[in-house]
């Protein structure tokens, strides 16, 4: 068995190529020199027969040697972190290969075709789905190295000069040395009412699904009949509920409250997420009880219990498991500096909102918003774009998800992937946000091939291309108070066209270059029209709106007027 393990390893090891040679330096060093001269002492002066030393001689040699050490060098690194990579990437392998599958096979033993076939509208389409593994986050990984770990510093000294250049103008402008946060204060007010209507969203998740899902198992039973008028009926009350005891009463709450921009965020991004939550539980838990209906090898359904459910709800993940990959301990140091890493992100962006956002488009606001007022907005908006672009990444992907993962022992925290080196929309897509993308891929993707039998590929990905947009186009609608498609006709019009034309052949350096440049000018885009269209909104009030001019952007007729609600922002 070590044997053949041994075997196994030195197969995946690849052997050093051939070290370079120098025959000028190795010529010299075997003791070849012309016949007037000779060697003497220990060898560092080169003595001609006249006893001169050429000191040039002497340190054009050393300097042959010394590119030739830099050189092995090199190459020995490079082969050392190859093999290294290599034996990690087997490692990981060969641990997911020996995970449990994520529906046991204790919960009905294999099914013939026949069996399958009759339950193929509620089995799992194809797959066994997602694999939980243990393994950190990609990031954590890389700051171990110095090199990388001085971008993270860099970032820091930005935010030192971003907090520098507020006291002196402030010094300057009004003669004073306050910090002040008035745009923190309002973009989070009402917070009590945040509060609670997280509380009343979190209990009826935590509820309602989890007893439907509980009495429409123990309708399964022999004794029950008409099973099929039981699942219609389980099934569009639990969607009932989805949408209106998820969909519309937060909704309802934020709008009626005219609740602030990061208050709203926080209640609307709950609530697609524990709908998310809920769907996943669902989903996963219907095909284990309608293949124990069928063949009835246990005396009861099997029915998660409820602190696996309310674990899930809590875990950084969208895909429900009985069982996740544990770490043996929490280490609350690493929890502290990750909420002090988001609380760090949060004052980050308010700086860039303050000193470079705001400044801006307060002037521009007040001027007709023309091509080229558009034109330069867009590229003076894209450096903030990028710096929010990189903070929401590393504050929500990165710390706020690791935090929850350790006070949860959450052992999987591939919450990303090295989207940073993707040369196609198609990459990027896959490894920018890991934890929705998993949910896209399974309970929308694949579903959708799975109900067309794979006939519909392309339509399948148009589908979830509609779903993200739908979904990410409403929350900026309701979080901002407006209408304005602009994320959704980026996602739709753009997003669809990069997806095919850069696509996962597209391989090489420029490949990345033209994604970055396309990414940083959609950021500067997406902060240049929403930033414009909310000032619109203040300076030009409608006061009888109908329903086309709520539709109709106000920043595309707005030139000049009273300011509303200036003391806000």
């Amino acid at each position: 068995m070590e044997n053949g393990e041994d075997s196994v390893l030195r197969s995946r090891c690849r052997a050093f190529p051939k070290m370079p040679t120098f025959p000028d330096l190795d010529s010299s060093l075997d003791g070849e020199h012309s016949p007037g001269e000779h060697w003497q002492g220990n060898g560092d002066n080169h003595i001609t027969s006249n006893g001169k030393i050429e000191v040039e001689h002497v340190i054009s040699k050393k300097l042959q040697l010394k590119r030739k050490a830099e050189f092995l060098k090199s190459d020995l690194m490079r082969q050392f972190d190859s093999q290294v990579n290599d034996f990690m990437d087997c490692l990981i392998e060969e641990s997911a290969s020996l995970e449990p599958a994520p529906i046991p096979a204790v919960f009905s033993p294999p099914l013939s075709e026949k069996e399958r076939s009759k339950l193929r509208h509620f089995r799992p389409p194809h797959g066994q789905g997602k694999q939980f593994v243990s393994r950190r986050s990609l990031l954590d990984e890389l700051f171990e190295v110095n090199h990388i770990r001085t971008i993270y510093h860099m970032f820091i000294a930005l935010l030192i000069l971003f907090i520098l250049s507020t006291l002196v103008v402030d010094f300057i402008d009004e003669g004073r040395l306050v910090l002040d946060f008035d745009l923190l204060v309002y973009a989070f007010g009402q917070s009590p009412l945040v509060v609670c209507t997280w509380i009343c969203m979190f209990l009826s998740v935590l509820l309602v699904p989890y007893a439907l899902f509980h009495l429409w198992s123990h309708t399964q039973y022999g004794s029950y009949s008409h099973p099929s008028l039981y699942n219609l009926l389980f099934g569009s009350v639990f969607l009932l509920y989805q949408a209106l005891g998820l969909g519309f009463l937060p909704t309802y709450v934020v709008v009626t409250n005219s609740l602030p921009p990061a208050s709203c965020f926080i209640i609307i991004l709950e609530q697609v997420r524990l709908m998310m939550k809920a769907h996943s539980f669902v989903r996963e838990n219907v095909p284990r009880v309608l293949a124990w209906a069928k063949d009835k090898t246990s005396p009861s359904p099997v029915v998660p219990q409820v602190s696996q459910y309310l674990y899930f709800l809590f875990a950084p993940t969208l895909i429900y498991r009985d069982k996740y990959p544990r770490n043996p301990v929490i280490r609350w140091g690493y929890v502290a500096t990750k909420l002090l890493q988001v609380l760090g992100c949060l004052f980050y962006a308010y700086y860039v909102f303050v000193r470079l956002c705001i400044p801006q488009f307060r002037s521009v606001s007040l001027q007709l918003f023309d091509l080229k007022a558009m034109v330069l907005c867009v590229f003076n908006s894209i450096l903030p774009g990028v710096l929010v672009l990189f903070l929401g990444f590393f504050a929500f992907l990165h710390c706020w998800l690791n935090a929850f993962a350790e006070m949860l022992r959450f052992a999987d925290r591939m919450f990303y992937k090295d989207w940073w080196n993707s040369t196609s929309f198609a990459n990027y897509y896959r490894t920018w946000n890991v934890v929705v993308h998993d949910w896209l891929y399974y309970y929308v993707y694949r579903d959708f091939l799975w109900m067309s039998q794979k006939r519909f590929r392309p339509a399948a990905m148009l589908f979830v291309f509609t779903v993200s947009a739908v979904v990410h186009e409403y929350i900026l609608a309701i979080c901002f108070g407006f209408f304005y498609p602009v994320l959704f006709c980026l996602f739709m019009c753009f997003g669809m066209m990069f997806n095919f034309i850069l696509h996962d052949q597209r391989k090489g350096p420029i490949w990345n270059i033209i994604m970055w440049t396309s990414l940083f000018l959609g950021q500067g885009v997406i902060i240049c029209l929403y930033s414009h269209e909310w000032y619109a909104q203040r300076y030009c009030p409608l006061k009888e709106p109908s329903f086309l001019e709520l539709l109709k952007p106000r920043s595309w007729s707005c030139q000049r007027g009273l300011m509303v609600d200036s003391d806000m922002l």
